[in-house]
């Protein structure tokens, strides 16, 4: 369980494809503090697990063993060396809980449609598939690549959110573009109350 709050940005440093099977490694620094294998951390609100760690100077080059389906399924697919990530390990017992309850399991991809600047903010506005527009609704949340922000305003086919300075310089939002490509994970109490009424 994740609570959507980034720690750090990582880098991607490796991606090596094989028959059955892809390897992510990811250059870290705060968030693999602790980390062992086994462990899971997310990767742009994916949960992945740790399958090899190593150390680099003052940072961390964590691998992970990717499926097909967990590629094809998220914007891992349009990585490249160098690409930024956000990353967040998983909510300790007792630790703080400053977003929202994120599984780290990806909904859909979604596509940004509009990313300009209003005044000292950002607006963010996101096209997703219907699968998760179905669960945003105003002022509730939305996990996009990891990060925990309050939906502003919904279309038939697209959201948006306000993105403040702070959140643009601790997140890979610093490198995103219009047309490209962000993971969704639609708010969890939504899909329980959904489930809940679909029985009654």
């Amino acid at each position: 369980m994740f609570t959507g709050i980034v720690e750090e940005t990582g880098t991607v440093e490796k991606i090596a494809r094989g028959e059955k099977s892809i390897t992510l490694t990811i250059r870290a620094r705060n968030s693999a503090r602790g980390l062992k294998t086994g462990g899971s951390l997310a990767v742009n609100g994916c949960c992945l697990t740790a399958t090899r760690i190593s150390s680099r100077g003052k940072f961390k080059l964590v691998q992970f063993d990717l499926l097909a389906e967990t590629w094809t399924r998220t914007n891992f697919q349009f990585f490249k060396t160098g690409s930024l990530v956000n990353l967040e390990r998983p909510l300790r017992a007792g630790g703080e809980f400053g977003g929202h309850f994120v599984t780290g399991h990806i909904d859909g991809i979604g596509k940004i449609l509009r990313w300009e600047k209003s005044g000292a903010d950002y607006i963010l506005e996101i096209a997703a598939p219907e699968n998760v527009m179905r669960y945003i609704v105003q002022k509730g949340s939305i996990a996009i690549d990891g990060i925990s922000l309050t939906v502003t305003g919904t279309g038939k086919k697209s959201f948006w959110v306000w993105i403040i300075p702070h959140t643009l310089k601790v997140t890979a939002l610093r490198d995103a573009k219009t047309g490209g490509a962000v993971n969704l994970e639609a708010d969890l109490l939504g899909k329980y109350a959904e489930k809940y009424l679909a029985r009654k």
